[in-house]
């Protein structure tokens, strides 16, 4: 394995420097980049450099969303993005025309590489034929999702059109697909979304009831999907969905932080306190929307008497890597309370570590525990802000349970 990485990480390197001009370029400015798929398609993407000199950092750009992606590194006639969040890189060559083209790709080599181009000054996402939208979708739908094996999975569409300009969101029981950006042309839409994570593409056609019928495209996988509109659309309570085997039971934790010290609910810092516990991970985009909130409002909500502890399953079952994640993810969303390190990120690790669950499916999964060590709801999942009211209503949730736990 470790050598089949080695031959990617050349054949990367070999093509950055081979596809080169020889010479540097200011890359100040929007971008619009472009995963080239083995199918022949594309997912593209739109991304801005700001800065100067060594002070360059890239921003993806989604609905009017500016997300941070990480700094940016130009050696000579290469160019380097460090998307240390997901720990990911785009390593990317200059062109004859100044274009960039090379490879995302994890840092450390491991994985396979993706082939990515971009082209400066160009903010249009998909191609404008001029063809006027048949019709407004901008509403709420009911949506299934169905992959390659055919499993079902429940979602809630939420589209928003002006004109021809399409932005969305898909809603699962695990969370949503984030600010997702695109058009409509005719009875034809392109949406697409990247944080620096894994792209998606969507793609759809209204039908003539009105119905949607679609795929949603990754790197390496397509799933199909359905869609009927209704308002009124909507998901299994994110409180049923994971259980405790023994509703009465005392749960506690032992896991290592990020300075290799044991953290457990017995510790001085939890005693007789009510602890929010979130298990997730920190290459999870819906944990890292729960990060953005948890770590608001434990700053404001401290001081009650309540604590926050976020158990991180990476995707290496190696205490470095989780330590050097958390280190990230804590400097890129200012985490002030306690991370530990939990494990490998696959649901029956995660059941093996906190064997008090039943079904867990989910990350985030959020555990609201007393100040007698007693887990009294747990919630699946965390509705980030693209969607709307379904984030208003999680995070007033959230808060008469905390304040629930408060009170015992």
């Amino acid at each position: 394995m470790i050598k089949k990485s080695i031959v990617l990480f050349s054949t990367i390197l070999l093509f950055v420097i081979h596809s080169a001009t020889g010479q540097s370029i200011a890359l100040g400015g929007k971008w619009r980049g472009s995963f080239l798929l083995d199918s022949g398609g594309e997912i593209p993407f739109n991304f801005e450099i700001t800065g100067n000199g060594s002070g360059l950092n890239l921003h993806f750009l989604n609905a009017g969303e500016i997300y941070p992606g990480g700094s940016v590194i130009q050696k000579g006639d290469s160019v380097y993005v460090y998307m240390n969040q997901f720990d990911n890189l785009l390593a990317l060559g200059i062109q004859p025309d100044h274009s960039l083209k090379g490879f995302f790709r994890k840092q450390n080599g491991m994985g396979e590489p993706f082939r990515v181009t971009a082209s400066r000054n160009n903010t249009d996402r998909f191609p404008v034929t001029g063809v006027q939208p048949a019709t407004n979708i901008s509403s709420r739908y009911d949506v299934v999702f169905t992959n390659a094996a055919g499993k079902q999975t429940p979602a809630i569409g939420i589209f928003k059109q002006t004109g021809r300009t399409l932005s969305g969101t898909f809603l699962r029981a695990s969370g949503d697909s984030r600010y997702s950006e695109g058009l409509i042309e005719g009875n034809q839409f392109s949406l697409s979304v990247f944080i620096g994570y894994s792209p998606l593409l969507y793609t759809g056609t209204i039908n003539a009831d009105g119905s949607i019928t679609g795929k949603q495209i990754g790197l390496k996988t397509v799933q199909t999907f359905t869609a009927v509109k209704n308002e009124d659309a909507k998901l299994p309570d994110g409180y049923s969905l994971t259980t405790v085997k023994e509703k009465e039971s005392r749960f506690n934790i032992a896991f290592k932080n990020a300075a290799g010290k044991t953290i457990t609910l017995d510790d001085t810092r939890y005693k007789n306190k009510p602890v929010i516990v979130t298990i997730g991970g920190t290459w999870c985009p819906n944990c890292a929307d729960e990060a953005s909130f948890l770590s608001s409002w434990y700053r404001k909500n401290q001081q009650r008497g309540i604590e926050v502890i976020a158990i991180q399953f990476e995707i290496m079952d190696d205490f470095q890597y989780a330590q050097q994640q958390m280190l990230r993810f804590k400097k890129r969303f200012n985490v002030p309370y306690e991370q530990v390190f939990g494990g490998l990120a696959k649901n029956e690790e995660v059941q093996k570590a906190l064997p008090a669950l039943e079904k867990f499916n989910s990350y985030p999964t959020t555990l609201f525990i007393d100040s007698k060590r007693v887990i009294r709801k747990v919630h699946t999942g965390f509705s980030g802000p693209a969607t709307g009211k379904f984030y208003t209503d999680l995070i007033r949730s959230f808060n008469e349970t905390a304040d629930l736990l408060l009170k015992k």
